[in-house]
């Protein structure tokens, strides 16, 4: 696999089999991806690798922890989405949450249905393998952006590994109960985890193809 065929074939997989995934491969993506981009050789990302009775554990407190306060935990770190989302960005959020709830055949009405299959979120879709990344409370923008940089090497080289992945802002809204469970320092907050596994090729979610802008949308070529 090249690296374009990485990249286009890298999606938010929503649906995992039941297969373990080989612990030496994770070190060896966890690795090679420090190459990554990063301002002032700084290498802010801080890393948790979740699997086993430890993933099991965290599943277990989650089931509970959804139903006793479906609105995060009080305290949040950051906001996921700008409080006012504006077009385009509102109209690629709002398109991409139509096409998948439509493959899935749950109505905009089903609420409680939509709402049910949001928590899978927080079973990490089924995957074997969960990861955290944390970064020091005094990093700032530009810091944030070299987590981005390393995760999506990350997301690119398990392609290559013929594994799958799902990105998951979503953690930022239970912060203490993740920070509680990993036992991260308290200099540390939560930026996102991530579901990885092999893909359930079986399951319609994992049709799902998110539509991307043209690129004369968002480029502007100067003296070429």
């Amino acid at each position: 696999m090249n690296t374009y065929e990485a990249v286009a074939s890298r999606r938010s997989i929503r649906a995992f089999l039941d297969k373990p995934v080989d612990a030496e491969v994770i070190r060896r993506v966890l690795t090679a991806a420090s190459r990554s981009a990063t301002g002032g050789n700084l290498q802010p990302w801080h890393i948790d690798v979740v699997a086993g009775e430890p993933l099991s554990s965290l599943k277990d407190i989650m089931r509970t922890r959804v139903v006793e306060a479906p609105a995060g935990d009080p305290v949040k770190d950051y906001s996921i989405y700008p409080p006012e989302l504006v077009a385009p960005y509102r109209d690629y959020r709002f398109q991409v949450g139509e096409d998948m709830y439509a493959l899935l055949g749950i109505p905009r009405e089903d609420k409680a249905a939509r709402l049910q299959w949001f928590a899978r979120n927080y079973q990490f879709f089924g995957a074997p393998l969960a990861l955290f990344c944390t970064v020091d409370r005094r990093m700032g923008m530009p810091q944030w952006s070299d987590l981005g940089m390393y995760l999506q090497t990350v997301m690119v080289l398990l392609r290559e590994e013929g594994l799958d992945s799902c990105a998951q802002e979503c953690w930022a809204v239970y912060p203490q109960t993740i920070t509680n469970f990993l036992g991260t320092p308290a200099e540390r907050m939560l930026f996102t985890g991530m579901a990885i596994g092999y893909r359930d090729d079986s399951h319609p979610i994992n049709q799902l193809v998110t539509r991307r802008a043209p690129l004369e949308t968002f480029a502007k070529f100067h003296g070429l």
